[in-house]
């Protein structure tokens, strides 16, 4: 429904120029906005202009008009005067909500139609008939998923939206109650990074203006309408990968998710198989605080001693002792660049089967839909 505000926006605007006060009623009689107070309770006799075949009419110091829009009656008008003047201006308010009404419509049906689209709610004939009706054209197009974590609120929504006012081309609409998807048009987006410099900056400004922390992901560029579903399912595709791997990422694009991309894919019988091969028949429980921040910063510097040593306050031996004590743990010597690329993927291995089975144990305590 049109938001009251935007009504209430209109009227305020055409009383400043008109210096004719004016009310909407739905046609139940209910006020929706006014710029004056009314003197009486004036819902019945809406009602009864609601329901008679008039398109205008004079009552007390009042002139009544109806907004249609598509043959059906969307509200009632109230001019706080009468005579020829008031006659015109009601006319011409009439008019402008009318094409609110009609706008709005229009968008809302846009809207739905893209979230169909993007669900793969709809056959390609259908879609492209569609779509010439509602004047959607032939674009590149990219799907982006932004994510804030069940903190979605119509103060989240506004900013999005806001973002992306001026760019009719683009679509907003939302699938469940975490995310807000952005179907953006990115013909004036040529390369990766422009595309990833736009999901930065929609998390920029979430934090800012919503204080909301938030992740953006988003899929592969797309040429046909039939095709945005899969850019969809990359962009759902590359949060999940990231909530794996990349925890501390805010941008994910499917283009970039790397090797997570494929462990992410392997059934669990595989990966199973794959860690007794490197650990054995019992993976060594060795991953306490300590190791665990040795082990990441000693990546983070390419397996570089003397550099990481530095970033962790210790001395050089002390961090070469502990990697020996870690070697002799896990029989694997993550200072040569085999071994360490080896049980990266090991952790990343262990990570997926991890993130798998809670997903499965939550769906058995959510139960059948």
């Amino acid at each position: 429904m049109l938001s009251n505000h935007k009504l209430q926006t209109a009227l305020t605007e055409i009383k400043e120029i008109a210096r004719i006060d004016l009310a909407l009623y739905n046609d139940k009689g209910k006020l929706v906005v006014t710029t004056f107070e009314p003197e009486n309770d004036m819902s019945g006799v809406v009602r009864q202009f609601a329901e008679s075949m008039a398109e205008s009419q004079t009552l007390g110091h009042y002139h009544f008009f109806k907004v249609m829009a598509d043959s059906q009656l969307e509200y009632v008008m109230l001019a706080k005067a009468i005579g020829e003047e008031a006659y015109v201006i009601g006319k011409l308010a009439v008019c402008q909500i009318r094409n609110l009404v009609l706008a709005y419509r229009e968008q809302f049906d846009r809207n739905n139609f893209m979230q169909n689209v993007v669900l793969g709610n709809m056959l390609v004939v259908d879609m492209y008939n569609k779509a010439k009706k509602l004047r959607i054209e032939q674009a590149q197009r990219v799907v982006y998923i932004i994510d804030v974590g069940g903190k979605k609120d119509g103060m989240v929504m506004e900013t999005v939206k806001n973002l992306f006012a001026a760019q009719n081309r683009d679509f907003i609409t939302e699938v469940d109650e975490r995310s807000i998807i952005l179907v953006k048009d990115v013909r004036d987006l040529q390369t990766e990074e422009e595309l990833s410099a736009l999901a930065d900056m929609i998390v920029d400004n979430l934090h800012m203006e919503a204080m909301i922390p938030a992740r953006v992901s988003y899929g592969n560029r797309v040429e046909l309408l039939q095709d945005i579903s899969r850019s969809y399912q990359e962009a759902k595709m590359a949060l999940e990968v990231g909530s794996i791997f990349y925890a501390d990422k805010e941008n994910l694009s499917y283009g970039r998710l790397g090797i997570g991309r494929l462990i992410y894919q392997l059934p669990i019988s595989l990966c199973e198989m794959f860690l007794k091969e490197v650990f054995g028949e019992q993976i060594p429980d060795i991953f306490d605080e300590e190791t665990t921040v040795t082990i990441q910063k000693f990546f983070e510097n390419n397996l570089n001693i003397s550099e990481t040593a530095r970033q962790l306050y210790v001395h050089r031996n002390t961090l070469v002792y502990r990697l020996e004590r870690i070697e002799k743990a896990i029989g694997l010597d993550i200072r040569a660049f085999e071994d360490a690329m080896l049980f990266k993927i090991a952790m990343m291995v262990m990570a997926h089967m991890n993130y798998q089975r809670k997903r499965e144990e939550q769906e058995k305590e959510d139960g059948p839909c």
